[in-house]
C-alpha cells in the first residue's frame, strides 16, 4: 500500500528515489502543467488532475500544528492509503504528508508574521505548500513555491483555494545549485534526507546567504540524517513545537520539531 511505502521514510529512512518517481511524473503530466514555470497556474489545473486529486485525497485540518491550514492530504479513510502503491498513477505522493518540518516553519510563521511581512518568500521543496500558504496568511510581499514533484504543484492550487489564497508561482524544476534572486527568505523542511542532497543544500543555501544577504530557516524533527550533517554546528535553533500525536505515530515516533536559522 502507499502509506506503507511512504512510512519508512517519514521517520529515517532515505527519499533518494523521489528523484526518479518525480521524473515519471514529469514525464506523465509535461502538457497539463508545462505553463507552471512562469505563470500563477490556478486557471491551468486539467480538470481531470483535479478530479483525481479530490477523490483520492481527504482535506484536514486536524492532528497537525496548524489547524489554521486546511489541506489535502492521504489519510487512513483514503482509497490509496491500503492499495497496492503501484496503483498510484504518478509518483511517489509525498506531497500528501504533512510532515513534520514543514509544520514547525509554517506554525513558525504563523505565530510570527514578521518574520516574512513585506518580504520576498521561497519556499524550497514545498510539497502541499503549507509553509508558502502560511507565508501568504502572514503578509508576505512575494511568495513563490518549489517542488520537483508536478503534482505536488497541482495539490498546492487546490490547497491554496481551500484557504482562500491566490495562487502564487510555482516552478516544478530542481533549482539547487542554480543562480536565484534576491530572496529576503528561503524556507526549507525535511530536505535533509540524504546526504548527497544535504551536502548540495548546505554549500547552496551558504552561497545564497553571503551573495544575497538571504535569512534561511529550516525545518526538522531530529533525522540522524540532519543531526549528523555538518550544517547542524551552523545553526541557531528558533523555537521547538511538541508533535500532536497523529503526527508522532506517523513519524516513528520523533516527538518534536524544531525551527533552525542557518547562519554560517
Amino acid at each position: 500500500m502507499v502509506f506503507c511505502c511512504l512510512k519508512w521514510f517519514i521517520g529515517f529512512g532515505s527519499r533518494a528515489v523521489l528523484t526518479e518517481a518525480s521524473r515519471s511524473s514529469n514525464r506523465s503530466t509535461s502538457l497539463i502543467w508545462r505553463c507552471c514555470y512562469h505563470r500563477t497556474p490556478g486557471s491551468f489545473l486539467d480538470p481531470e488532475m483535479r478530479a483525481f486529486l479530490e477523490e483520492n485525497t481527504e482535506v484536514s485540518s486536524s492532528g497537525h500544528l496548524t489547524p489554521e491550514i486546511r489541506l489535502r492530504l492521504l489519510t487512513p479513510r483514503c482509497r490509496f492509503w491500503q492499495e497496492r502503491a503501484d496503483l498510484w498513477p504518478y509518483g511517489d505522493p509525498f506531497w500528501a504528508i504533512y510532515w513534520p518540518g514543514g509544520q514547525a516553519l509554517s506554525r513558525y510563521i504563523l505565530d510570527t508574521p514578521d518574520a516574512v511581512r513585506m518580504g520576498s518568500v521561497l519556499d524550497l521543496g514545498s510539497g502541499c505548500g503549507a509553509t508558502a500558504i502560511a507565508a501568504v496568511m502572514s503578509g508576505a510581499s512575494q511568495v513563490q513555491a518549489n517542488d520537483i514533484d508536478p503534482i505536488a504543484g497541482m495539490a498546492m492550487v487546490l490547497n491554496c483555494e481551500l484557504n482562500n489564497v491566490n495562487p502564487f508561482p510555482i516552478l516544478t524544476k530542481n533549482i539547487i545549485d542554480t543562480e536565484l534572486d534576491n530572496w529576503d527568505l528561503i524556507v526549507l523542511g525535511d530536505m535533509f534526507y540524504d546526504e548527497q542532497l544535504a551536502n548540495r543544500l548546505h554549500h547552496w543555501l551558504r552561497k545564497c546567504i553571503r551573495t544575497h544577504g538571504t535569512k534561511v530557516l529550516i525545518g526538522d524533527p531530529g533525522r540522524p540524517q540532519f543531526l549528523g550533517h555538518r550544517i547542524h554546528s551552523q545553526l541557531h535553533k528558533v523555537v521547538e513545537y511538541s508533535l500532536p500525536e497523529s503526527t508522532r505515530q506517523e513519524n516513528n515516533g520523533l516527538t518534536s520539531s524544531i525551527v533552525w536559522s542557518y547562519q554560517p
